[in-house]
């Protein structure tokens, strides 16, 4: 009985001038025939990434191609033990990791694969630390994986795997747009889920999609996603697309996300106010944060500019919605909302999305739990009970033996030692990403006074009396920046508030639960008016909508954790009632 062959690590080829001559002599090399491979062909400033069957074939349908052909060279990555599924894993891998990484700018305009499991994928996944270090020291990649994977552009890359429900509600968008579309009908989505469940990704998922012009080298692991994009292109021929951010942070960021995406650029991230005032209408506009869309009450100095777009529009002045805008400018809305995260009575009321549901908009949800992957949907709809009147019936454990599967949930009893954890956490090369960050129940005393970039800054401005936050005698600072401050250079020195965080995530979050949430055994969770700052959170706001607002801010801040979520309560009342919950931070 012959002796099975050894499984070999996967290795990167030779280098191969991208020529015909060289392509046919690929005859000669072990795999590259009827063997699973993964291979790049670049330039010094472009590449693109494949896998196949047959490298031979391949390879000469892309050297005809124009496009292709600016390419000059190209490696291929094999191994004995490769299968279909680990190099469609692998290539997936590589597109998410080299768009991000941002030495080369990616020819690839495939629509993503839905994420599959397969036999030792675990074993699999952990060769591509190697292959990547490889690439690094063949100069074919510059930044580590744990920089690219804190990135927002990878984040937010269209590249990613979806999960099985992102791929059935994208797959259930473009059948049902494109018969709407084709019988002159206008129509209404409204994707609900939850915080971590890939709406943002999702969203940028489509615009991509739906911007990208289908040629017959559009490479997609399936066809369904193709069709029916397809006739959207040629019923539209060029269609007015825009992905609507109400929240400028998030607007920003998107923005700078979207200038990397050939033929598309960042002038499709939209503000509502954008689309107020564009001169025609849009085709599709797709609505990210569509809960963050405003209401004129409790909007500050920006009643005038809502009001005067309502009377542009012809909707009603004194009562018309950014939702109203939307529908009014667009023959096909797609709205990604979760209402547990409106947070201000500024925010549209969620009664006017039920409305939509009622009158025939269609309605679809994700469930699959991306961000808090090792606590998954357990976690968070655990967080939600936690901050609600009906609080969980028994306590769950998060920690697993198995550290792959292990959610690190901790409450502290010392404010200065959580933030230090975070702190020295963030510093952690194989970490990185982790911030503290806290509810509105601090005034901001030094809202464009200071200008700290570093701790030392930091620590002179608190010593110098411009703080904001005192707890105990611990004081810090609120955020210095309102956009981008997520990634800005000394964040982890700051903290950030609700409206820095929402829509992002982190790998560590450390949230601080301020006085204006509290608890006693008579009145239950309540909430202290006074100990709330954020005035047009609370301007004739009653009390019943005020407590709902405030946990749902803190739902959002303890759904930010990839890996672990920190708590600390002011109150002690509540900080004592929160640790039958979760489990105390032992020193």
């Amino acid at each position: 009985m012959e002796k099975p062959e050894k499984w070999m690590k996967p290795k990167i080829s030779d280098e191969f001038v991208f020529s015909r001559d060289a392509i046919e002599k690929l005859t000669d090399e072990k795999y590259s025939q009827e063997w699973p491979i993964v291979y790049m062909i670049f330039n010094k400033k472009e590449m693109y990434i494949g896998e196949t069957v047959d490298a031979e074939t391949r390879m000469l349908q892309h050297y005809v191609s124009p496009r292709r052909r600016t390419l000059d060279k190209f490696r291929y990555i094999y191994s004995n033990g490769f299968n279909k599924s680990s190099t469609l894993d692998l290539e997936s891998y590589l597109i998410s990791h080299v768009s991000a990484d941002g030495m080369f700018s990616l020819q690839n305009d495939n629509a993503g694969h839905q994420k599959h499991n397969y036999w030792q994928q675990e074993k699999y996944r952990a060769e591509f630390a190697g292959i990547w270090k490889n690439l690094q020291e063949l100069k074919l990649a510059k930044n580590s994986i744990r920089t690219i994977e804190n990135k927002n552009l990878f984040k937010f890359s269209p590249y990613k795997d979806l999960t099985d429900d992102q791929f059935l509600v994208a797959n259930h968008i473009l059948n049902t747009l494109k018969n709407d579309i084709r019988l002159n009908k206008n129509s209404t989505y409204i994707i609900n889920g939850g915080p971590g469940t890939g709406k943002t990704v999702l969203a940028i998922y489509l615009v991509k999609l739906l911007s990208t012009k289908m040629t017959d080298e559009f490479d997609v692991e399936d066809k369904d996603l193709v069709r029916p994009v397809r006739a959207i292109n040629k019923l539209l021929n060029s269609p007015k697309i825009g992905i609507v951010v109400s929240m400028s942070n998030l607007r920003n960021t998107l923005k700078s996300v979207f200038k990397h995406f050939d033929g598309i650029g960042s002038k499709v991230v939209l503000s509502p106010s954008e689309v107020a005032n564009y001169h025609g209408k849009f085709d599709i506009l797709i609505v990210d944060e569509a809960h963050r869309l405003k209401a004129p009450r409790n909007v500050g100095a920006e009643i005038g500019s809502i009001q005067n777009n309502n009377t542009k529009l012809g909707i009603d002045k004194k009562n018309g919605t950014q939702l109203d805008w939307i529908i009014k400018k667009s023959k096909h809305q797609i709205f990604f909302y979760d209402k547990f995260q409106s947070i201000k009575r500024a925010d549209v009321d969620a009664s006017q999305f039920e409305t939509l549901i009622k009158n025939g908009a269609r309605s679809q949800t994700l469930e699959t739990q991306i961000r808090c992957g090792k606590g998954g949907q357990r976690y968070v709809d655990y967080i939600r009970s936690i901050f609600s009147d009906e609080p969980p019936k028994k306590y769950l454990e998060f920690e697993s033996k198995n550290a792959n599967k292990s959610y690190d949930f901790k409450i502290f009893d010392n404010v200065h030692q959580m933030t230090e954890i975070i702190r020295k956490m963030d510093k952690k090369e194989d970490v990185g990403l982790c911030r503290n960050i806290a509810g509105y129940a601090w005034p901001w005393n030094t809202k464009g006074l200071i200008h700290p970039q570093n701790l030392r800054e930091t620590t002179e401005c608190i010593q110098n009396g411009h703080y904001d936050i005192d707890i105990d005698g611990n004081r810090y600072i609120w955020n210095v920046n309102y956009d981008g401050w997520v990634n800005s250079p000394n964040s982890v020195n700051e903290i950030g508030c609700i409206h820095t965080i929402q829509g992002f995530d982190l790998n560590y979050a450390g949230v601080i639960i301020g006085n204006e949430l509290k608890y006693d055994k008579e009145k239950g969770l309540y909430v202290d008016k006074k100990e709330y700052y954020d005035k047009n959170g609370k301007n004739k706001t009653d009390d019943k909508q005020l407590k709902q607002y405030i946990l749902n801010i803190y739902y959002i801040l303890c759904t930010r954790g990839i890996n672990g979520t920190y708590i600390y309560a002011c109150d002690k009342g509540l900080r004592e009632y929160l640790k039958q919950f979760i489990k105390s931070y032992d020193n």
